[in-house]
């Protein structure tokens, strides 16, 4: 299979449904060998299953790994397992989050065990995932490390102060991985995504289908293939240029 991802191995955490599902269709599109990581092996392995034939001659199947983002002995030995299966991990797609189960409160009267579950995930987990797919990306020379966050960051989101400090905070680890990275040829960047139409929005929000379309510049509902060309891309060598970004996309609703 040719394209512009022809035989890099991507990463994509979260993998087992919504945004993290479409991610791997479309790096595997573009001729990425996938590796989809998440919680349930069973689930990841079916996202695997049901992927396009991967480019590489020498790994014509993708692979699946169990990960639990916020636990770093399962990030570590996902990541190994991986990297021993393909040799490698080119990309990262730090996508794994929490949102369907949030706790939405003022944020005074949010509990300390609702800050911290939430920042264990959507904090935590990124930062994990990175350190432990940093040491190989440094040796060769090149990577590319790709954190979806979210534009409510910018909007400031009441009620949803955990998640919103929670995807801000890896906005910041985006910029210092990039500038900590960036002499070993390893680009850091994220995706901010508007509200997206996935399952777990379409579950936990009642009238999601229209729901801040009048906010935007483009007036329709986002929906998970607007996303995915941007992620594509930025794991490409087109991109080879780009980091320390975040780019939003969510129809113009946002403006940076």
């Amino acid at each position: 299979m040719s394209g512009r991802l022809a035989g890099k191995v991507c990463l994509v955490t979260g993998s087992s449904q919504g945004l993290g599902r479409e991610f791997c269709h479309k790096l595997a599109a573009e001729g990425a060998i996938v590796v989809a990581a998440g919680r349930s092996l069973e689930k990841v392995r079916a996202v695997a299953d049901e992927l396009p034939a991967a480019g590489d001659a020498d790994h014509g199947r993708h692979f699946a790994v169990a990960l639990d983002t916020g636990d770093p002995d399962s990030v570590g030995a996902g990541v190994r397992a991986a990297e021993q299966e393909l040799g490698r991990i080119d990309v990262l797609v730090n996508n794994a989050a929490t949102f369907a189960d949030l706790t939405r409160a003022p944020f005074d009267e949010l509990t300390v065990d609702e800050w911290d579950r939430i920042m264990r995930i959507n904090a935590r987990g990124p930062w994990l995932t990175s350190r432990a797919v940093a040491p190989g990306m440094r040796a060769r020379g090149c990577g590319r490390i790709i954190n979806i966050v979210s534009a409510t960051f910018f909007s400031g989101s009441p009620l949803w102060a955990h998640y919103v400090a929670s995807k801000g905070a890896v906005i910041g680890l985006t910029r210092v991985m990039a500038k900590e990275l960036g002499p070993f040829g390893i680009c850091v960047n994220a995706v901010a995504p508007g509200f997206t139409l996935t399952e777990a929005a379409l579950a936990t929000m009642p009238g999601a289908e229209s729901y801040g379309v009048d906010r935007g510049c483009i007036k329709r509902a986002e929906q998970p293939g607007d996303v995915v060309g941007i992620v594509a891309f930025l794991a490409s060598d087109e991109a080879g240029f780009i980091t320390g970004q975040t780019l939003i996309v969510d129809g113009g609703r946002q403006f940076i």
